[in-house]
């Protein structure tokens, strides 16, 4: 009787039946004749609940099972499947509450759906997470009401599920296709014009319209007595680093993804499209220490080694030390390498603090510094102030843009490579960049 009890809902369309029944018996006392009606409406509601309840509690007539993939992909809509069967040879509604795990903080989920009788259907619905980890989601639980509509009965199913959420593959999947062209402007990604002939010689081939005119081998011309060309390739085995800052400076989120986040992300999907551009890819991240390296490699599978590395890169937030991260790429990266460092910079004094470190890592190697526009800051001093303090509140904003642009400078003045972006473009502007370096020749 208690589980009964327990499994057993009254819905809204219940008391607004039990409201008209007061009002009913409240007109009854003025009006003899309503009396009879009344007991006969309250009679009807009575026995429609009897029927509603014969019919729900005949038989376990409703399953469901909860399909989740094998993993998440960070920052991205991910979808999760419920397999719905309804036994009843009735159409019936059903209340879908999937308790869902505590990183989303989502406490008023609830979806509704319609089986008809002997139907066996699939549901769906969508989550964003923005965190990396282990997901766990709990009961399923179904509330089921006929087509009376008076009563509900729950179902709950003992479905409890772990999943882990992974750095971004979804977005990795999106730029794969640059791996073997890099004309689609319409999302980001620029056409890049090849300077000069630092390229690899790959073969000759028969001109075809569109090719460089430059490019015309006159010897196997003659020879063959059709126009030929020679065919070249990006250089091939160039080792690229990811090197990711996990200190506090990247903790600030934009979208509720932190900055390390969006860093993890973008390294994936670089690292992807350099494997396909057969270069040799490694990883690193530091904080006030050296935290995972990962030398560089150009083996295909070595894509699920950074992406399990990039899973379990812990961010602890403390200040970052560009001496060690100096010292260590001295020490591990022997050869000329292109070095994307991923971090951020608020202050100008912060970035000069750094300066020494980041020139005497490019003395050797290639050093791209990727770090963040403040999206919020440039919002801010786009509206038109309405008084004295919006206008002082902007004033503070365009500084700190300012700030940005010079710091910019000064890298550029020392010979590094930079890119500031914002958070939502950094993997399209990081792809821009490399593509830009391997057509110029500069690694």
């Amino acid at each position: 009787m208690i589980r009964f009890l327990k499994s057993l809902y009254l819905t809204p369309r219940f008391f607004y039946a039990i409201a008209v029944l007061v009002v009913l018996f409240l007109l009854s006392y003025g009006w003899n004749e309503m009396y009879g009606i009344t007991w006969l409406v309250a009679l009807g509601i009575g026995v429609l609940i009897l029927f509603e309840v014969a019919m729900l509690y005949s038989s376990s007539a409703l399953s469901a099972k909860r399909i989740l993939p094998e993993k998440f992909s960070n920052s991205d809509q991910n979808e999760v499947m419920i397999q719905l069967t309804n036994k009843h040879p009735f159409t019936i509604s059903v209340g879908i509450v999937d308790e869902l795990p505590v990183q989303f903080q989502k406490r008023d989920f609830f979806q509704t759906t319609k089986l008809l009788g002997k139907e066996r259907t699939t549901y769906s619905y969508s989550v964003r997470p923005v965190e990396r980890g282990a997901y766990v989601f709990g009961n399923l639980n179904l509330y089921a009401s006929s087509v009376i509509g008076l009563l509900r009965r729950r179902y709950t199913f003992s479905n409890e599920q772990k999943v882990k959420v992974y750095p971004s593959f979804i977005q990795m999947k999106k730029y794969d296709f640059l791996a073997i062209d890099n004309r689609l402007s319409h999302i980001g990604l620029k056409k890049i014009r090849k300077i000069g002939h630092t390229m690899e010689f790959e073969q000759i081939k028969e001109y075809v319209s569109g090719d460089d005119v430059r490019t015309v081998n006159w010897k196997a011309t003659a020879k063959q007595a059709r126009l030929m060309v020679n065919q070249f390739q990006d250089e091939k085995m160039q080792p690229v680093y990811s090197i990711i800052d996990t200190s506090r400076v990247m903790k600030m989120p934009f979208n509720e993804l932190k900055l390390v986040d969006y860093a993890i992300n973008s390294a994936l999907a670089f690292s992807n499209i350099a494997l396909k551009k057969n270069d040799k890819v490694g990883l690193v991240n530091f904080s006030n220490t050296i935290g995972n390296f990962l030398p560089a490699q150009a083996k295909k599978t070595y894509l699920n080694n950074i992406l399990e590395t990039l899973y379990n890169m812990d961010s602890e937030f403390l200040d970052s030390d560009f001496g060690l991260l100096q010292a260590m790429v001295r020490r591990r990266i022997t050869h000329r390498s292109l070095l994307l460092l991923y971090t951020n910079f608020e202050h100008i004094s912060s970035l000069h603090r750094k300066l020494p470190y980041l020139q005497a890592i490019a003395k050797k190697h290639v050093l791209v510094v990727i770090f963040f526009e403040n999206t919020e800051l440039r919002k801010l001093s786009d509206v038109a102030p309405e008084n004295v303090s919006d206008i002082f509140d902007q004033t503070i904003a365009q500084q700190f843009q300012f700030d940005k642009k010079l710091m910019v400078r000064e890298l550029q003045q020392r010979g590094i490579q930079t890119v500031l972006t914002a958070p939502e473009d950094l993997t399209v502007n990081t792809i821009n960049k490399y593509l830009e370096i391997k057509a110029r020749g500069l690694l």
